[in-house]
């Protein structure tokens, strides 16, 4: 469904130059990079197949940066709907198009830059070549983290508190919201577009930000020795494997068929195509 909507996106030129489609696309797009190396790593993991140091490495760095590149664009969508619902008016002026794709090159360079220099305070601490990587998973980033020095904790901890504001700066956002617009009488039903569109906004950070918050509850707890490092890993390999992929598969659903012009062009192109076999 991902690729099909990102057609749809793309191959449209009014939709494509409005700012809440141009960021779903971009976080559809964060979405299929990040599924696709998790695919890869899966693949090889399961056949036995040992990557170099350096190929496992570039494999975990491109899947940090998708994931976080999907994490800001969903914060970015939100920023997106706020600005859109309390600045009607001066919306257009605020987010043009031209402004829209410099914030995505932003959002970009933000999700390559907390994991490149995280790295590379791994890398210059040596911990990729104090450990070898049997297994080129995710976990694997955070094994080496918890036993990595105090300057990789410390690299790890800030990382944790920038994420954590921004989720603190998004649930604000929509207290605001709330308050603003409760005069208004859209929150009467709970059925109505507004209280929906609010559930499936908090749906989709809570299945973001709730993987990284129980791997900081496990990691704080495997530091402090509360739980067995076999414990840790199986709580890992859960969040990483189940919890970190239902965002992905969640998505295209909540947000691409909860668009009019998108679901319309959809159902167009099934239509069509079942004209087709018909005929």
């Amino acid at each position: 469904i991902i690729p099909t909507i990102l057609f749809v996106i793309f191959s449209r030129f009014s939709i494509r130059q409005e700012t809440r489609y141009m960021l779903l696309g971009n976080a559809l797009l964060s979405d299929l990079v990040y599924l696709l190396f998790y695919t890869l790593s899966a693949a090889l993991n399961a056949a036995h197949v040992h990557l170099p140091k350096e190929a496992c490495v570039l494999l975990l760095f491109l899947l940090a940066v998708a994931y976080s590149g999907g994490l800001f664009t969903a914060a970015a969508i939100i920023l997106d709907t706020y600005i859109a619902i309390l600045f009607p008016l001066r919306y257009i002026a605020i987010l043009p198009p031209s402004r829209t794709k410099k914030i995505i090159v932003l959002l970009w360079m933000c999700s390559a830059a907390f994991p490149g220099i995280f790295f590379l305070v791994l890398s210059s601490t040596h911990s990729f070549a104090s450990c070898v990587l049997e297994m080129c998973s995710v976990p694997v980033i955070l094994i080496l983290t918890l036993n990595g020095t105090d300057a990789v904790k410390l690299c790890f901890w800030l990382s944790t508190m920038v994420i954590f504001l921004c989720l603190s700066l998004t649930f604000c956002c929509y207290a605001i919201l709330y308050f603003k617009t409760k005069q208004s009488g859209i929150w009467e039903s709970i059925c109505s577009r507004a209280s929906v569109t609010f559930l499936m906004h908090n749906t989709v950070l809570f299945f973001y930000f709730f993987p990284l918050l129980a791997l900081f509850v496990e990691s704080f707890l495997r530091i402090n020795s509360v739980i067995r490092l076999q414990t840790g890993i199986w709580v890992s390999l859960t969040v990483f494997n189940v919890l970190m992929i239902l965002p992905k598969v969640l998505f295209p659903f909540l947000y691409g068929l909860r668009y009019r012009e998108i679901s319309a062009s959809l159902k167009s192109i099934v239509r069509s195509k079942h004209l087709h076999l018909v005929s």
